[in-house]
């Protein structure tokens, strides 16, 4: 008869075997995904080395959901139809000749049709895009949309409630979404009072335990305004304080950008698809997609991106870009962890002799990130791209012109998250006077910047340069 010892270590022995089982089965699942190496192989890593704490984080945040799908193609086809089919005389455009494929890209795999004529305002600071926001909605008649990553309860959150408090007493239809993870510190009495007083409030992805759950890894980081079908916002910017107050170690530089036009057409498409997910509403009355006339030449198609899908068209229309840029590239981002496919397209561009630049903060909210993006500066320099560090403070504006053509704006950053586990918003903008306006903030901006010398940067410490490296390594996973 075993002892209670022998019994301990049979069960022991037992326990560690089907844990090893686990641990390899995990590790050949994530191989047979044929993901990226890049980010395969930093999984694999974590299981081996920390088996019980890498088998708690992949549960929760790396699991691979691009074959599911969180709304139906019936559904998806119901309410992109209106945009499709809402078309006037002069949406039968054609953008410039280079663009033809990037433009056809966009429409296969996302259905994005050609909006023509919209109006753009652009705002680089948190006082005139939420002075521009309250004087809109302050106009709204039938109904107002706003989704956003970060809604926050502080002095800017709760102008805008007010605001939307008194518009729905109005009669005004007024619909908010927000990220659960993303606003996870706010009061639930915020929302609370929103919903009392007659505001549709839903969260994105709802988790009782936002540290603990699947659904951290996937968040809807998207900004959307949309009022009466007509105006609409969207580009980096949250609704908190950080906007117009910066932070304690300097400003906040964002960029924003205000609709008017059929664009809004495409802001509204992407919000009602988001609506529907958390609601079950399907709502494609005309009301919501008005006629509207062109007050510009510009087209642009509204892109969403998200884990889910086939495709990384975000990922994909971006090396488009690059690849196709003929005599310059900017990019501004506030994290620059590339995929290896996108870090190829930059530096094959630079060593063509593309003039490829890259604005990135010199200060960063997040420091592991900041080390891992050091670490594939590297490489950028010696193929011959130029890299600015923007000093006043955090640098969180997404950009990207090329070739005074064409100009990609929106939610996105140039990461692993934006372009693989995000919900994600951009607009690309086929047009000379937009891009020359996107270049001439670019090149303010380089103005507030330390311009990275090769030289200096390549014979920075060799501790340094080993802690991006190390870092690097779980760039995916940041």
């Amino acid at each position: 008869m075993l002892t209670a010892i022998q019994i301990q270590a049979v069960v022991g022995t037992l326990f560690f075997i089907l844990y090893c089982i686990t641990i390899l089965g995990l590790v050949l699942v994530i191989i047979t995904e044929n993901r990226n190496p890049l980010k395969t192989i930093p999984w694999v890593v974590v299981l081996i080395l920390l088996p019980g704490l890498g088998l708690v984080f992949y549960f929760f945040f790396g699991q691979d959901n691009r074959k599911q799908r969180i709304i139906s193609r019936r559904t998806y086809k119901r309410i992109m139809r209106r945009p499709l089919s809402s078309k006037q005389p002069h949406d039968h455009c054609a953008v410039p000749g280079p663009y033809k494929p990037l433009s056809t890209l966009l429409g296969n795999s996302n259905q994005c049709p050609l909006l023509y004529g919209s109006e753009i305002t652009t705002y680089t600071n948190g006082h005139d895009k939420f002075e521009a926001l309250i004087e809109e909605l302050e106009k709204a008649e039938h109904h107002i949309h706003l989704q956003y990553y970060i809604f926050l309860d502080d002095e800017i959150g709760n102008q805008v409630k007010e605001v939307l408090l008194t518009k729905v007493q109005e009669g005004v239809e007024v619909r908010v979404l927000y990220d659960d993870v993303g606003s996870w510190n706010v009061r639930p009495a915020f929302y609370k009072e929103m919903e009392d007083a007659g505001i549709e409030v839903y969260a994105f992805l709802k988790v009782a335990f936002p540290i603990f759950t699947s659904k951290v890894n996937y968040r809807n980081h998207r900004k959307i305004v949309v009022i009466d079908g007509k105006v609409g916002f969207m580009g980096g910017m949250n609704i908190a304080d950080r906007y117009t107050k910066g932070t304690s170690w300097g400003t906040w530089r964002d960029t924003h950008f205000k609709i008017t036009g059929k664009g809004v057409h495409g802001l509204q498409s992407a919000f009602l698809i988001d609506w529907y997910v958390v609601s079950k509403k399907l709502l494609n009355n005309e009301i919501y997609y008005p006629s509207v006339p062109a007050y510009t030449d510009n087209i642009m198609q509204i892109l969403t991106s998200g884990p889910t899908g086939q495709w990384r068209t975000l990922l994909q229309a971006v090396i488009f870009m690059i690849a196709n840029a003929k005599k310059y590239i900017y990019i501004q981002t506030p994290y620059f962890l590339p995929t290896e496919g996108l870090n190829q397209a930059l530096q094959t561009a630079a060593l063509g002799g593309v003039d490829v630049r890259l604005m990135l903060p010199k200060c960063s909210d997040t420091k592991t990130a900041n080390m891992a993006s050091h670490s594939f500066i590297d490489d950028m320099v010696r193929a011959g791209a130029k890299v600015f560090f923007y000093e006043p403070g955090f640098l969180h504006a997404k950009l990207v012109v090329c070739d005074d053509e064409l100009a990609c704006i929106g939610s996105a950053n140039m990461d692993f998250r934006s372009f693989e586990h995000n919900f994600e918003i951009n607009a690309f903008v086929y047009q000379k006077d937009f891009a020359l306006q996107m270049k001439k903030i670019f090149q303010y901006d380089s103005h507030s910047c330390e311009k990275l010398i090769p030289s200096r940067w390549l014979k920075r410490p060799l501790k340094q340069r080993i802690s991006e490296s190390f870092m690097r390594l779980f760039s995916p996973l940041l």
